[in-house]
């Protein structure tokens, strides 16, 4: 379950681009937008921080984050197509962006002709979490035996329709023959925050946002969807050996351009 931060590769892109030819020596001449489809708070909004910070002190130029969660990223995708090509602004992509043709019938963007990737920056995990004052279980075995006994009156969140948490939580329903109920929300965060209070049940969430919570006694880890444990929760259960082996669902998050920006900038 860890989190690569490559910011020593991102860094070494944003050296190269400042020497690369005449244009690129005299960009950037002003602030850069990041414009990041989630909101914050969750993994995507936090990886792209610290990246970013690293980026920004290397080519002398503030980079200014700005939040637009919505409909599993293609809110934000959506304005990412439309933002000039010339080094101004990028887009945080993510696996969620790349499902979505398959989810929505119209997007106002191409998959493949509207963004220039550049790196990508993470590459994440899932952690089901559950608030233990509302779920009376204390490990993955009695919570798969809870859900069993009551099917259909679990709820789970994700941040949208055909995220990788959604799409996790729907393995998680095909692998273990259980069935629990899809709830949208906006970000992570919200999800997480509605968890604490006792409204949902259930959170497939980024292990950033979950975890703090879990060392608190707020909410309890029962697996994660990585193939291997995590480094930071070694006593968290992976969902494959705890029965299901092969289970493994995780998502990448990388920065990419508007198509037809200059190549020496990307």
């Amino acid at each position: 379950m860890k989190i690569s931060y490559l910011i020593s590769a991102a860094a070494a892109i944003a050296a190269i681009s400042l020497c690369g030819s005449a244009p690129a020596q005299t960009y950037p001449t002003k602030p850069i937008r990041l414009l990041v489809p989630f909101g914050p708070g969750g993994v995507g909004d936090i990886t792209s921080r610290a990246v970013m910070q690293k980026v920004s002190e290397n080519v002398g130029q503030q980079i200014i984050i700005d939040n637009k969660g919505g409909a599993g990223g293609t809110v934000g995708a959506s304005q990412a197509a439309k933002m000039k090509p010339d080094g101004s602004a990028f887009f945080v992509g993510a696996v969620h962006y790349t499902i979505a043709p398959a989810i929505y019938k119209k997007l106002d963007y191409d998959l493949e002709t509207s963004f220039e990737p550049i790196t990508m920056i993470a590459l994440v995990p899932q952690v089901i979490s559950i608030n233990p004052t509302r779920v009376p279980v204390k490990n993955y075995a009695e919570f798969l035996a809870y859900l069993k006994a009551n099917p259909g009156k679990v709820n789970y969140a994700s941040p949208g329709p055909g995220t990788a948490h959604h799409l996790a939580g729907e393995l998680f329903k095909l692998e273990t023959k259980t069935e629990i109920t899809h709830v949208p929300y906006r970000g992570t965060a919200l999800a997480v925050a509605d968890l604490l209070s006792g409204t949902l049940t259930l959170v497939f969430g980024d292990p950033v946002t979950v975890l703090p919570h879990m060392k608190s006694g707020k909410l309890r880890a029962l697996a994660v969807t990585s193939a291997q444990r995590s480094s930071v929760a070694p006593e968290v259960p992976t969902v494959a050996e705890s029965g299901y082996p092969g289970f493994e669902a995780l998502a990448w998050h990388g920065i990419l351009a508007p198509a037809k920006t200059p190549p020496v900038i990307v």
